[in-house]
C-alpha cells in the first residue's frame, strides 16, 4: 500500500495528512507553528505515523503548502495555499451541488475563492493586512474574556438579545472596544456574538462579488465554530459547506495533489 502526504504550513499552526490509493484519509495531525516549525513539523509527521502503524518508506509522495511551504525541504514539491485549498474543498464534496465559493479563514488571513462548476480556479481574494476577521482574532477575544477558543460557540448560542456591535476594523483597537464594553457590564454572550458578527460581516464584504449559485464552502480551523458558521449564514442569507475536520482541507488537497504528481509525474506544476 502506498500512501500520500499533504503538509500545509501556516501561520499558526501546521496541518498533517496522510492518504491511500483510495483517496481516504488514513491519519492527519495538527500543531502550532512555532518558531521552530521545521522541528514542529517532523515531530507531528512522525507522530502520525506512528499512531496510523504507517512506515516512512510507504509514504510515496509529499506535497507541501502554506506559508512554510518553501523552507520546508523533505517534501518532494510544493504546491500554493490556493491551489490545495479548491483541491481539498473539491474533495470533502464529491457528492452534491458543486462548490463554487471557498471561504477560508485563517490564523492570520481570510481567503475567498471562486470555483467554476468543475473547480476550476477563476478568481480569489485575500485579506492579510490586519488580523481582524482571522483566528487570531478569536483568540485575542477569547483571551480577554478569559475563554476558551473552543466555548466560543457555545457562548454564541447563550446570547439574548441583539449582539453587541464591534467598530472596530482593527485588532487592537477592536481588543480595547472589547475591554470597554466588557467593563461597561455587557456580558460575554453578547460581546462573542458581537464579534462573530463583526468577522462574518468582514467575510461577506470580501465574498460578496465571489459568491454564485453553487455551493460555498467555509473552511480553516475557525470553521469549526458553530457560532461563526451560524453569523456567516445570517450575513450571506445562505447556508454554508463544513466538512468535519475544516482545519484540513488544505492539507488533504496537497496530499490529493502527491497522489496526482506520483501517478503522472510528467503533469505539470499547478502553482
Amino acid at each position: 500500500m502506498k500512501y500520500f502526504g499533504g503538509i500545509d504550513i501556516g501561520s499558526t499552526s501546521i496541518k498533517l495528512v496522510l492518504i491511500d490509493e483510495e483517496k481516504r484519509i488514513v491519519a492527519d495531525a495538527t500543531c502550532p507553528t512555532g518558531s521552530h516549525f521545521h522541528h514542529n513539523t517532523m515531530t507531528a509527521f512522525e507522530g502520525m505515523l506512528i499512531r496510523g502503524n504507517i512506515a516512512r518508506h510507504e509514504v510515496a509522495y509529499i506535497f507541501s503548502t502554506g506559508y512554510g511551504r518553501k523552507l520546508f525541504k523533505e517534501s518532494d514539491e510544493t504546491i500554493s495555499e490556493i491551489t490545495a485549498n479548491a483541491v481539498g474543498a473539491a474533495g470533502f464534496s464529491r457528492e452534491g451541488e458543486p462548490v463554487q465559493t471557498i471561504i477560508n479563514i485563517g490564523g492570520q488571513d481570510l481567503k475567498v475563492i471562486q470555483l467554476d462548476r468543475q473547480g476550476q480556479i477563476q478568481n480569489f481574494a485575500m485579506n492579510d493586512k490586519c488580523a481582524a476577521g482571522t483566528g487570531r482574532f478569536l483568540e485575542m477575544t477569547a483571551r480577554n474574556l478569559e475563554v476558551e477558543v473552543d466555548q466560543l460557540g457555545e457562548l454564541h448560542h447563550r446570547a439574548r438579545g441583539v449582539p453587541l456591535t464591534i467598530n472596530s476594523t482593527c485588532t487592537v483597537f477592536a481588543e480595547s472596544e472589547i475591554i470597554s464594553l466588557l467593563a461597561g457590564g455587557h456580558g460575554k454572550e453578547e460581546l462573542i456574538a458581537g464579534v462573530h458578527y463583526s468577522i462574518a460581516k468582514r467575510v461577506a464584504r470580501l465574498a460578496k462579488r465571489f459568491v454564485g449559485e453553487g455551493a460555498v464552502f467555509f473552511d480553516g480551523g475557525p470553521a469549526r465554530n458553530r457560532g461563526l458558521v451560524d453569523a456567516l449564514e445570517d450575513e450571506l442569507m445562505r447556508p454554508v459547506i463544513v466538512p468535519p475536520t475544516p482545519q484540513i482541507t488544505t492539507a488533504f488537497g496537497a496530499a490529493l495533489l502527491a497522489m496526482e504528481a506520483c501517478e503522472d509525474p510528467e503533469e505539470p506544476e499547478r502553482g
